[in-house]
């Protein structure tokens, strides 16, 4: 059903250019110069053409892709550019193919929907909650989930390894993980 919701919502052009919109918001309003996102898949917000913006406003910034070095490892981000070559990898999705790892101050993560907390509910590989379970706590990144509004729901079942996003952005709004 949400799935449905989701692929329904990318299909709109206006929900697209507003979503750009408020994930260049929030960039602005981290302020950082490092971001990791997704290659999207049927249905997920294609960010490319945002983070292209972004990566042309300033040469220090950079971004990266996540690549999949194995199936239960956390996933490394290497960088990317609207230039970089890109190669197949695991579940299909394309890679970066510069191997350089990046460490991103904000990570932008797909969802299939999220709730009033904070949490998200993705494909079920669990591969976002274990890198940032890994991540260490010194350089853990801000962690900005992108959602379409029609994929929003009250509230998930999520488990003990489930960690609640920063920020979901969606075309109607920014959403900031309550403060318990």
């Amino acid at each position: 059903m949400l799935l449905e919701a989701r692929l329904q919502a990318a299909s709109d052009p206006a929900h697209n250019t507003a979503l750009a919109r408020h994930l260049l918001d929030a960039l602005k309003q981290y302020g950082v110069h490092s971001v990791g996102f997704y290659w999207p898949l049927a249905g997920e917000f294609d960010a490319r053409a945002a983070i292209s913006v972004w990566l042309a406003a300033d040469a220090q910034r950079e971004a990266s892709l996540p690549v999949v070095k194995e199936r239960s490892a956390p996933l490394e981000f290497h960088a990317w550019t609207p230039t970089t070559p890109m190669r197949i990898g695991h579940h299909k999705i394309g890679e970066p193919t510069s191997g350089r790892i990046v460490i991103p101050q904000l990570l932008f993560v797909p969802c299939v929907g999220f709730d009033s907390h904070g949490y998200r509910l993705g494909y079920g590989g669990g591969y976002y909650d274990r890198t940032l379970a890994a991540w260490p706590a010194e350089t853990k990144p801000i962690t900005v989930g992108i959602a379409y509004e029609a994929c929003r729901t009250q509230a998930f079942l999520h488990e003990v390894h489930d960690i609640p996003l920063d920020l979901i952005v969606t075309e109607a709004a920014l959403y900031p993980r309550p403060v318990d």
